[in-house]
């Protein structure tokens, strides 16, 4: 996650919402929040080689949006809005040529640059370094790129495996977008959705890229209805 810049908020309209066509009662992961039902394995599939995103985080980004529209409604996320946060954070957890294991786990530890003030924020060690090995400043930490005091805050069990590990994709993209649905923000609004990203990283670049790429997101795969 971002760091405050000094850049302010222009105006970005909301990307449209990718469709996704789910599963027939398959379940898909069990959070602490709801239980969720898979993506249909044909669409994930198709869905996977026409944007490039890995099946097992385009999974999680899937089941990550429908968790947080049914705890918050009005929120209105969409999974392209997540993939395209992960995308532009971690390359869905691939940065530093890592990948995702069959339960969501990066290969290796995904750790930000240090947030010692030189070109970006000074943010002073907040975890003894449990989360990002510097006891001295903090990083963005796992594929969503939590600092790791607002993990600390905003971290959910999106696995239902009983820890909230901001390494695990399904953990990670869920504390994402309860994160991006709080303060009563509708993401299906121009101004709901910026305010969202905004509070994610607070720069109109990163709006930006992750705009266009949820936008690229929803062009290959549909627009819900």
């Amino acid at each position: 996650m971002g760091q405050p810049g000094a850049e302010g908020r222009v105006a970005f309209s909301a990307p449209p919402q990718a469709a996704v066509t789910l599963g027939s009662g398959a379940r898909g992961m069990s959070t602490a929040v709801n239980v969720t039902r898979s993506p249909d394995a044909e669409w994930l599939r198709a869905a996977s080689t026409g944007t490039g995103i890995p099946a097992r985080a385009l999974r999680a980004y899937v089941a990550a949006a429908i968790t947080a529209n049914d705890s918050t409604p009005r929120c209105g996320i969409g999974w392209n809005t997540l993939a395209a946060i992960g995308f532009v954070e971690s390359g869905h957890g691939t940065y530093g040529g890592g990948s995702l294991d069959a339960s969501g786990q990066a290969s290796g530890p995904i750790v930000g640059p240090s947030l010692n003030g030189s070109g970006f924020a000074a943010i002073p060690d907040t975890d003894a370094g449990a989360l990002d090995g510097d006891a001295n400043w903090d990083h963005a930490v796992g594929p969503m790129q939590f600092i790791p005091s607002t993990w600390r805050l905003a971290g959910m069990d999106g696995n239902g495996d009983g820890t909230a590990d901001p390494f695990n994709i399904d953990d990670a993209a869920l504390s994402a977008a309860t994160y991006l649905c709080g303060h009563g923000r509708d993401l299906t609004t121009s101004q709901g959705w910026r305010d969202a990203i905004y509070a994610y990283n607070q720069s109109d670049a990163y709006i930006r890229k992750v705009g266009a790429q949820a936008t690229a997101y929803a062009t290959k795969t549909g627009t819900a209805e």
